[in-house]
């Protein structure tokens, strides 16, 4: 009976010290409950979230991740939201919610509901986490009434002085047991403490101990058995914010999310989320722990970093040009190892048609791959027709190459036809990899960017001699044939060389060296360079006709007297 009266003046005190802490909170976790119901979806429905917090750019991790966990909600007719973590004040960059919004909407990743920079949708908001602290204030205050919260006075230089007698006595670190100097003040000290002015924090009252093992389910890595939490962690900040740790587990519930996909780095903060959830009565959402996008650095494996890694950045792949659905799909070969060999199969990248799943995830960070994102890349160039893609590199020219936008803008027609060089067929040609290296290699159909080209010369082989070079480009001014296809035509040039005692083709001129100047490359070799300003490049019997006779002839004179 005695001990009964204690506890319940205990807990008397302890809700005096919660009315004091948060006068405001007049609600319930069962109001919350009524306020934000489970969703009317259908059984196999998964609601997924992006979680970003506006401190920079959006990372391709966080690109990785909003793909899958919008692909997933997708799969099963779910809701994929948007929450924006905005509760590390110190960190945030004005205007970088907004930019993470136009970044994500730029790969066709679209929210059903949630923050959406300047407006939010939805019925289980604010999507904000700096609009929610009320909801944080109504479940702090239920742990404090339960006395799973107090309120901790510790300065930071003793917290620092806990962690250097920790390292010292080589324990595990951290504020709990014996060294959580705060956990075991009595209510009415607290409350004392607090009507005198001293700053504070609260922290969660863990009943967990290191020793004992607890076990939950991974969708991607199965059973994980880990040691339980006993961190007496801080759930609310000096400022009234809380910390992530606690937010996120009073937001995934109220949002009613299904499936937490995050980073392999969580997983070993899964004891203190377990440990919340239950203290506050929520049911547990699915967790599902994503391997790292790594970089090979002087041979050790290390996360892609923000300051080294220009990769790191999407924008970066944005800028270069490489197709959203390239990048798209190699974050999707990454995610799922079955989906290259889908797209083989079926001739298609559209990540919409293939089917994902958690157990086709790979266990270990994956190193990023530019040479399989390049093989994307030039797959899906090379699918669209040439009129497709001179309207996407002109809406990416226009923004971020002024150089080749004023090229191409005013003449689609003749820019299309550059593009449509041997485009479709079994054996399409993949000169193209990102929009920012188009230029570089159709620069010279441009009378300016040609002159530039050949400004100081011409890569003519040096050991043919010039007046034979300048004999086949004559030759070749006033006998070309530009009504001929390609075949046909190709057959002129083993008949133009033949004239100048050049071999039929390299077989021929391998069999008899002696008596040739060379074979029928080294003449188209001759006109290339003539035409082009460099040893490589597109199909040049293409090349001649988009010129025109014109511009050909205009070019052949101009190496002629280069030749002298």
């Amino acid at each position: 009976m005695f001990q009964d009266k204690y506890l319940e003046l205990i807990m008397t005190t302890f809700k005096e010290l919660a009315d004091y802490i948060f006068p405001d909170v007049k609600e319930t976790i069962e109001d919350l409950e009524k306020k934000f119901p489970k969703r009317n979806l259908p059984r196999e429905a998964e609601v997924t979230r992006f979680a970003p917090s506006p401190t920079g750019f959006l990372h391709l991790g966080s690109l990785f991740m909003s793909l899958v966990a919008s692909k997933v909600a997708y799969d099963t007719k779910g809701v994929f939201y948007i929450r924006l973590e905005d509760t590390d004040t110190k960190r945030e960059i004005e205007g970088s919610g907004e930019e993470l919004i136009t970044q994500l909407e730029h790969f066709g990743i679209v929210p059903n509901e949630g923050y959406l920079g300047s407006k939010e949708i939805g019925n289980y908001g604010p999507y904000v986490q700096s609009k929610r602290a009320y909801f944080y204030r109504v479940c702090i205050k239920y742990l404090m009434e339960k006395g799973r919260a107090y309120p901790c006075f510790c300065s930071h230089e003793q917290i620092e002085e806990i962690r250097h007698v920790q390292e010292a006595m080589k324990v595990i670190p951290g504020y709990y047991g014996e060294y959580a100097l705060c956990r075991n003040i009595t209510p009415e000290d607290a409350l004392a403490r607090i009507k005198a002015g001293e700053k504070y924090v609260i922290r969660f009252r863990s009943e967990g101990n290191f020793d004992n093992k607890v076990i939950f389910h991974d969708l991607i890595r199965g059973d994980i058995s880990i040691a339980e939490n006993a961190l007496d962690v801080v759930i609310m900040k000096s400022d009234g914010l809380p910390t992530y740790h606690f937010a996120h587990a009073v937001d995934d519930h109220f949002m009613r999310t299904t499936t937490v996909l995050r980073g392999e780095e969580w997983i070993a903060s899964a004891p203190i989320h377990l440990e919340l959830f239950n203290a506050l009565g929520f049911e547990l959402p699915r967790y599902a722990h994503a391997p790292v996008i790594m970089k090979l650095d002087n041979g050790n494996r290390r996360k892609l970093s923000k300051r080294k890694d220009p990769e790191a950045s999407v924008q970066h792949f944005i800028e270069e040009g490489f197709p959203k659905e390239s990048l798209k799909a190699y974050l999707m070969s990454i995610a799922n190892s079955n989906f290259e060999e889908w797209t083989m199969e079926n001739h298609c990248f559209d990540i919409d048609k293939f089917k994902f799943s958690f157990d086709k995830m790979s266990l270990d960070g994956v190193l990023f791959d530019q040479d399989k994102l390049n093989y994307f890349s030039k797959e899906i160039i090379a699918s669209w027709s040439a009129e497709e893609f001179y309207e996407k590199l002109l809406a990416w020219s226009k923004e971020y190459d002024e150089v080749l936008y004023n090229h191409i803008k005013d003449d689609k027609e003749y820019v299309t036809k550059i593009l449509n060089i041997e485009r479709g067929g079994e054996k399409a040609r993949k000169d193209f990899t990102y929009f920012k290296e188009v230029y570089p290699i159709i620069g010279f159909f441009f009378e300016d960017r040609f002159l530039e080209i050949v400004k100081d010369g011409y890569p003519f082989n040096e050991a043919m001699p010039k007046d034979v070079i300048k004999a086949v480009l004559e030759d070749f001014a006033k006998n070309n044939d530009y009504s001929l296809p390609n075949d046909l035509w190709f057959n002129t040039v083993k008949e133009l060389g033949a004239r100048h005692n050049f071999a039929e083709s390299n077989k021929v001129y391998k069999q008899n060296k002696d008596a040739y100047l060379g074979h029928v490359g080294d003449v188209a070799e001759m006109i290339r360079i003539a035409l082009v300003g460099a040893k490589n490049s597109p199909n040049l019997h293409s090349v001649i006709q988009i010129l025109g006779k014109e511009e050909v002839d205009r070019r052949i004179k101009l190496a002629i007297d280069y030749l002298g």
